[in-house]
């Protein structure tokens, strides 16, 4: 999908909106779609993701004609080159506020406010930057997983929107490192499966897939140790020891061969 973009209406689809506001809200330059063979509005990744944040907008309380006004004056408050899809939103009581680094104010007035502070509570703080963009890499993660059955490389771009939005998300490091490794990109995908595990030692998935990407690289040492962590997170993991097994006996090591074979046999009969 990343090459040509988004339709109006599949844009307006992944978000509960309707064509002709995402439309309008194009024409009126808070979104910076491209045109494609047709002249037909094509929208990237990026106008997806302030189109989620504007839809949380368009949900909270604040009345929709306010945030409508709101996003109109953004665009006219940005400098040269800055577009809205590069600010932060959030909502604080009934007032919309905009964030670019570390100025913060509301679109509305065009009134500076007290920045962010992540150690309050209250509405602003419920809404910070931090759990927007978790939010938000969610939304990518639950995407990629929809377009893997028929577009793996638009699956791939929103499993990455994902990791750059939450670097933390295990879900989208093992599923982006899943495809990057079937594309034959060891490197990368060890990549994906180490920083899964940083966030989560225990991803047992990330451990056995990771082993998978060592073996195939012929780094047999580091990947017999890759299967064992992930059977320590999950013991009843029935393919890790299948891969020990055929690991052990390319290694001539019989016993252990047998032993991970038996546990297989065990876990799958």
């Amino acid at each position: 999908m990343e090459p040509t973009g988004y339709t109006s209406r599949e844009a307006a689809g992944l978000f509960g909106l309707t064509p002709a506001r995402v439309r309008a809200m194009a024409r009126a330059g808070i979104l910076h779609p491209r045109r494609g063979p047709r002249r037909e509005y094509r929208f990237s990744f990026q106008d997806l993701s302030f189109l989620r944040a504007a839809k949380a907008l368009f949900d909270g309380p604040v009345p929709r004609r306010r945030v409508h006004r709101a996003l109109r004056r953004l665009v006219r408050q940005l400098p040269d080159g800055r577009r809205p899809c590069e600010v932060q939103l959030a909502v604080d009581g009934d007032r919309v506020l905009a964030r670019d680094g570390n100025v913060l104010w509301s679109p509305e007035n065009g009134q500076l406010q007290l920045d962010f502070d992540p150690g309050r509570s209250g509405p602003v703080a419920a809404l910070a930057p931090r759990e927007i963009n978790a939010d938000i890499a969610e939304d990518w993660y639950q995407h990629g997983l929809d377009l893997e059955p028929f577009d793996l490389d638009g699956a791939k771009a929103a499993y990455r929107q994902a990791v750059a939005l939450a670097p933390a998300h295990g879900g989208a490091r093992v599923n982006l490192g899943r495809l990057l490794q079937s594309d034959g990109d060891l490197v990368e995908a060890a990549v994906h499966y180490r920083a899964a595990l940083e966030s989560d030692p225990r991803h047992a998935t990330a451990a056995f897939n990771l082993g998978t990407a060592l073996e195939a690289a012929g780094m047999y040492d580091e990947a017999i140790a890759s299967y064992r962590l992930s059977l320590s997170a999950n013991p009843t993991l029935a393919d890790a020891h299948y891969n020990l097994s055929l690991l052990f006996d390319r290694l001539g090591q019989r016993l252990p061969s047998l032993i991970h074979l038996k546990r297989y046999k065990d876990l799958t009969n």
